[in-house]
């Protein structure tokens, strides 16, 4: 055999090694149709009416609004928004990912679900930063605690979001395969050298850096509260909760997402055979989920951590019970 030959059923092979690649997605259909629907309904039924009882709180029950309250207001904005896309993918998998909606709400949707995703680890990021100069540096922190600083962060963290997040637009698309009309996003599109590049520097700064940050600032918080000699235990009670339910909605719902959507963009480039394929995509399916999980710790963390929002709901709990004896 001469070396053009040879060269021909090489290329041949790869070819149809990167054909039987891109078939593998079908094999996992099974498992997602399933997982996915029943994760995304308990999340919605559970988060949407508790955000929307979250924000009324927020707005009518806890004034005068602090710089903490007002992130904690946003968070709970995004975080409904959030949970809004769920029935949308509830009905993607459900229907086998079949994209009945059109083109422009697969964009809407698939945009507005990764939006909402780098808005709600920007805004905790934000609220860690606050807590940090505001206990570390409580003489020389004055001015931060003032609401227009508050207003001002929360707005950058909105427009920071949407510039991140808006190149992943040219990504997202509706293709016809197999009598099926798929919305296709980051993880699935063909652009793989564009999409290499979009999913590491989005990873880098609006991931890691703010999980560094995090990490650092509570840190510092519980080594600073430990010495202080002064520093009531509750505080300090309170202090750990805080870091615990963070760095857990960090470390357990936002980096295995990352790391192994990271994954599934490198496989393409790099193709394996298709039970390994399946195992990362069936992974990747339950990082997914898990990353949609902060939206459930974070209703924790305002009726757990934050005081003023306990008193709101048992103010709230005590007049439902004097309206019924009446």
């Amino acid at each position: 055999m001469d070396m053009r030959s040879e060269g021909l059923v090489n290329f041949s092979s790869l070819r149809n090694q990167m054909t039987a690649f891109r078939n593998c997605s079908d094999e996992s259909l099974s498992f997602e149709k399933f997982y996915i629907p029943i994760i995304y309904c308990i999340l919605f039924l559970v988060c949407f009416p508790g955000n929307i009882i979250v924000i009324s709180i927020y707005i009518f029950k806890m004034r005068p609004w602090k710089s903490s309250t007002i992130i904690m207001l946003n968070l709970a904005i995004t975080d409904l928004l959030y949970v809004s896309c769920l029935p949308f993918l509830i009905h993607y998998s459900i229907n086998g990912e079949h994209w009945v909606f059109g083109g422009f709400m697969c964009t809407f949707i698939r945009f507005t679900f990764y939006f909402n995703t780098y808005s709600s680890i920007l805004f905790l990021t934000c609220f860690s930063l606050f807590r940090f100069f505001v206990i570390v540096y409580p003489m020389n922190c004055f001015s931060i605690q003032k609401r227009r600083w508050a207003v001002i962060a929360c707005a950058s963290v909105w427009i920071v979001s949407l510039f991140m997040v808006s190149p992943m637009i040219r990504f997202i698309v509706v293709k016809e395969r197999e009598n099926r009309s798929l919305c296709l996003d980051l993880t699935n599109s063909e652009d793989l050298d564009s999409v290499r590049l979009f999913n590491w520097l989005l990873t880098t700064f609006a991931f890691f850096l703010p999980l560094v940050l995090v990490t650092l600032c509570y840190a510092v918080i519980i080594y600073k509260l430990a010495r202080g000699p002064h520093t009531q235990t509750s505080v300090k009670q309170k202090a750990r909760r805080l870091a615990i339910v963070l760095l857990a909605v960090f470390y357990l719902c936002f980096l295995p997402f990352h790391i192994f959507r990271g994954l599934r963009i490198e496989l393409k480039i790099h193709p394996v055979s298709c039970k390994i394929e399946k195992q990362i995509r069936d992974v990747f399916t339950v990082t997914k989920s898990l990353a949609s999980l902060n939206t459930f710790g974070n209703l924790i963390f305002y009726v757990v951590l934050v005081d003023k929002f306990q008193h709101a709901i048992l103010s709230i709990c005590k007049l439902n019970t004097k309206k019924t004896k009446k």
